[in-house]
This record gives structure tokens, C-alpha cells and sequence, in this order.
């Protein structure tokens, strides 16, 4: 049996729950249900049938959507129970005939996104105040159980046939693919031995042995089940530091203009050149007054400049990552007014005690990593008529290059907010400027301090940007730099940029997407588990899976 090779759909990643085909989502004072109920013939592709609420890509995007609008929409939701709707079970994990069937990129990709939808879970619990209860109605297998980790606390029904488990080891002969072997010993502590025991047992564990393991927090009897969760959700609601009522704003469609080689939105735009297999994304500053107070931002709603131009990069990214794969190098530009970016800034830092100017800094912050996840070479270009400020500024620290053009003719600056100072943490838990400076501590508090503009020469000598080319020397440094990039091995880039972007402390975030995915990734090609007798070929057909014994 061959792996299919077919063609991969192009992704759009807007829904609203009134589009969601998998998900009932509902609210009750301040309980939110995320009801799951995949329905089998709505997949992406028609390849494959999503049976026992095993998901594809499509139902994670619905489920990443909800808690977005959770967070912004519904200020007064304290806890989120995530259940199934149908009986006996709650998810049999990501779809197995649709991994066989996808291209080595789509489930790379695939389980990205499912990784960045978990630890958005788990950064709605640390930095908004929601609480996330897994109540596990029946059989939880894999990325089912994946799931319920990222949750504060998980629930099983106790009814004598319902586990927990991680069987992609002993069926498929690949690893669980969003962190579930990371957190079972991290977050929830399993030992060592135990954790390996429960990863490599097919049927799982269930009942008060899953208690005792720490694989669940409780188990109840079916008659009980509903009850105890219900009650749990209340108890978990009163440690909640979110408003007790609305109004949240409304999360809006964002409507990009969609051609052939370009992406239009209202601050965001991307142009591809195809020939030179190179993208130019530019981000546009705000324009005008912006809201000064909190209750201006909340009338101003997803209008408001921050929130709107980061919901459109966030979307940006997913798109070239899942629909654009020979695009292997990103321009980043930005354009408009330095000031206009610091005021804003400086209003974000003024106000973060409010829920909602706290869910935006937090949103900017997940779109950053999306940026520092994506296997792109991303180089800042920073011109006259740049706004490299504050938090855009962020967006050439996550670069992988840095180049600004030094023209004494031509006033280019870049500038520092208390944005860079700390809200705007990578997944390493230091800020860029840390990161950048690992080998120098000292200079992040001193550029910090230096409350004016930088120029070309002063940005170079500081080590705030890698290069400085004047105006001579600028069109070739540049053209050569972008050249040279796209001649290499997309491959050995992806490798070089994962392990240079990360310096510093590993925590359970850095291990999930380098150690965890650096050996998925490579499991994902060896031929045991894809290869005409791998494993996951095998699975579901009638001819066992045979393996190479030889250790690597």
C-alpha cells in the first residue's frame, strides 16, 4: 500500500460559531460548554469520514475560534467545560486515514496549528482568568486526550469501558503529535515509569488507577458524572478574576481580498513573487487618534488598531503557511508613523489590569510566536517611512535578519516601548530583547532606558538591527541577502531557524514544538511508520505493520 500524495485544500482559518460544523458552543451565566460533535462527512477533504469525533484540521479550527471569542466576546465566562455530544465517547483523536492520506508538509502543519490551539487554552487559564474542565463522557484516545491535558482539570465517567490513552506508539508508530507525552509528565507530573507504561499500552487506563497516575483528577459513575462536573465548573468559576457580566466586543469577519499573488486587508497586505519564491508582508501603522481609555477601546471594538492589524498578521501567517509552501522567505515592512505606534503603546501599558486591553497585549503576544513557530526565513527590512516601534519593533526582533538602511538624507528611526519590556513574552518565557541580548543582560535594560528614537548607525551599534548598509550599498546588500536565502535547503533552514530562534531556558512550550516536533517530524518520514509496511499505512487494513528493528 502506497501513501497518497494528493494535493492539500487550500485553507481559509475565519469561521463563527453560527458556521462551525463540529462544535456546539453554549453559555449559561458564567459556564461555557464547547460541546464536541464532529460530524463525519464534514471534513476538509472527502478522502476521509471523521468517525468516533476524530478530527482534521477544519475541527480545530473551529475549536481555536470558539476560544477566541470566549475571550473576547463573553468577558463574563469564568469557566469553559469541553464535553462531547455524543454518547460513550468524547474523541478518538486526530483522523488516522487523514494523516495517511495528507503530504509530509500538511501534517507537519496540522499538528503546528493543533499545538498553538492547546497552549492558547492553557494561556486563556494563566493570563485571562478561565478556567478549562475536561469532562471525559467516554473513550479518550490520543489527541482526544491531548486535549483534555491542555485543560486545568480533566473529569473521566467512570462506567467501566471508558480510558484515557496514548496509543500512537503501539498502533501507528508515531508519537502524539500536541504535546500529550510532554505534559503528561511536566504539567501533570506522571512518573517517569508509569508514563511509560501508559504510552505504550493500546487500551489505556481508566478508573481509579487514572486517578491515582494523575492521568485525570477524578472519576465519577455515569449517574454522578454530569452533577459532579456542573458542580466543579461553579467552584472553579469563583477563582476567576473576570468581569461578572459584559458587554465583550464582537470579533468580526476580517475579509481579505484574496488574488493569485497577493492578500489585501485593511493593515496587512502580501505580495508574492512566485519567481523568486519570496513574499513581501507589510504592516500599517494606525492612522489618526486612537482610543485613549478602556472604555474607548471597548466601543471602538475590533476596529481598534492593535487588535484588528494582529487578527489580520495572525491570519496572514496561517494562510502562507498552509497554502503558500514555496514561499521560503518573508519580507517584513511596516508602514506609517513611529509616534502613532508608541501612543498606542503606551496606552496598551497603561491600561492592562483591563480584561479587554489584557486579552489584546495577550493576543499580540500569541501572533508573535506564530511568527517565531513559522518555517519561514523572515527578513526586516527597515526604510524611511518604517514605524519599527514598540511592539512592531517586535516584529523585526522575531526576524531572523535585520537590515536598516543608514541614508543621512533620509530620517529612518526605529524606537522602544514598555512593550518590549516584558507583555510580549516568546515561548521561552523571555521577551526578544533578552533573548537577543542572552550573552549581554545588561544592554536590555540599557536600550530600554534610552527613551529616544534610534537612528541606522546608533540601531547597528546597540545591536538592535544585524545590518546597517547605506544608501549605496542597500538595493545589493539586500537583493544578494534574499538570493542567497532562497538557494539553500528549505530543509536545513527550517532546522538552523527552529534551533537559533529559542536560546535560552527550555520550557514545556520550547520542548513541545523543538523536541517534541523535531522528532514527530522525523518519525513522520521513516519508512516505519509510512513507509508500504509501516504502522500507520497498516492501520485499518488487513496486513500487520513490519518493522525495521535496527536503533538509530
Amino acid at each position: 500500500m502506497s501513501i497518497a500524495t494528493n494535493p492539500q485544500p487550500s485553507v481559509t482559518f475565519e469561521t463563527a460559531p453560527d458556521r462551525y460544523h463540529h462544535w456546539k458552543l453554549t453559555f449559561d451565566g458564567p459556564i461555557a460548554t464547547l460541546g464536541m460533535d464532529v460530524q463525519e462527512d464534514a471534513g476538509l477533504s472527502p478522502d476521509y469520514r471523521l468517525k468516533l469525533n476524530s478530527y482534521d484540521l477544519g475541527v480545530d479550527i473551529e475549536l481555536a475560534d470558539a476560544v477566541q471569542r470566549i475571550r473576547f466576546e463573553h468577558p463574563e465566562v469564568h469557566t469553559v467545560v469541553i464535553s462531547s455530544l455524543k454518547e460513550r465517547i468524547f474523541c478518538a483523536g486526530a483522523n488516522i486515514f487523514m494523516l495517511r492520506g495528507s503530504t509530509h508538509a500538511w501534517k507537519v502543519n496540522f499538528c503546528k496549528f493543533t499545538n498553538e490551539t492547546r497552549l492558547a487554552i492553557e494561556d486563556a487559564s494563566a493570563h485571562s482568568g478561565i478556567r478549562f474542565l475536561a469532562a471525559l463522557n467516554g473513550i479518550c484516545a490520543g489527541g482526544g486526550y491531548e486535549l483534555a491535558l491542555a485543560c486545568d482539570e480533566i473529569m473521566l465517567v467512570d462506567d467501566g469501558n471508558s480510558a484515557v490513552s496514548l496509543p500512537e506508539t503501539p498502533l501507528l508508530g508515531v508519537l502524539p503529535g500536541t504535546g500529550g507525552l510532554t505534559r503528561v509528565v511536566d504539567k501533570r507530573k506522571v512518573r517517569r515509569d508509569l508514563a511509560d507504561f501508559f504510552g505504550t499500552v493500546a487500551e489505556g487506563i481508566k478508573g481509579k488507577r487514572a486517578v491515582e497516575w494523575r492521568l485525570v483528577d477524578a472519576v465519577y459513575p455515569t449517574s454522578q458524572f454530569k452533577q459532579r462536573v456542573a458542580a466543579r465548573a461553579q467552584e472553579l468559576a469563583q477563582t476567576s478574576d473576570r468581569p461578572a457580566a459584559g458587554p465583550g466586543i464582537v470579533l468580526g469577519p476580517l475579509n481579505p481580498a484574496v488574488n493569485e499573488d497577493s492578500l489585501r486587508y485593511s493593515s496587512v497586505s502580501v505580495d508574492i513573487d512566485r519567481a523568486k519564491r519570496v513574499a513581501t508582508m507589510t504592516v500599517r501603522g494606525p492612522e489618526g487618534t486612537d482610543p485613549s481609555t478602556p472604555d474607548d477601546i471597548v466601543a471602538a471594538g475590533d476596529r481598534y488598531w492593535p487588535l484588528r492589524a494582529f487578527r489580520e498578521l495572525d491570519d496572514a501567517l496561517l494562510r502562507l503557511r498552509a497554502n503558500e509552501p514555496l514561499v521560503g522567505t518573508i519580507l517584513v515592512t511596516t508602514e506609517g508613523d513611529p509616534a502613532a505606534v508608541l501612543a498606542v503603546d503606551e496606552t496598551l501599558a497603561a491600561h492592562q489590569d483591563h480584561w479587554l486591553v489584557r486579552e489584546i497585549v495577550h493576543f499580540v503576544k500569541r501572533t508573535l510566536k506564530r511568527m517565531d513557530l513559522t518555517s519561514r526565513s523572515f527578513f526586516a527590512l527597515i526604510e524611511p517611512g518604517s514605524c519599527f516601534a514598540g511592539t512592531l519593533f517586535e516584529l523585526a526582533l522575531a526576524a531572523d535578519r535585520s537590515y536598516m538602511l543608514d541614508d543621512p538624507d533620509e530620517p529612518n528611526t526605529i524606537g522602544l516601548s514598555a512593550m518590549n519590556a516584558g507583555p510580549l513574552q516568546m515561548s521561552n518565557g523571555l521577551t526578544r530583547l533578552q533573548t537577543r541580548f542572552l550573552g549581554e543582560p545588561a544592554r536590555v535594560a540599557e536600550v530600554l532606558q534610552h527613551t529616544a528614537s534610534f537612528d541606522a548607525r546608533q540601531a547597528h551599534d546597540v545591536g538592535l538591527v544585524s545590518f546597517a548598509p547605506d544608501e549605496l550599498d542597500w538595493d545589493d546588500e539586500v537583493r544578494l541577502a534574499v538570493e542567497s536565502r532562497s538557494a539553500f535547503s528549505p530543509d536545513a533552514l527550517t532546522g538552523m531557524e527552529a534551533n537559533l530562534r529559542f536560546a535560552g531556558p527550555e520550557t514545556m512550550e520550547t520542548k513541545i514544538f523543538g523536541r517534541l516536533t523535531a522528532w514527530q517530524n522525523w518519525i513522520f518520514q521513516r519508512p516505519n511508520a509510512v513507509g508500504e509496511k509501516g504502522a500507520l499505512t497498516a492501520y485499518g487494513s488487513q496486513s500487520r505493520p513490519e518493522f525495521d528493528f535496527n536503533r538509530v
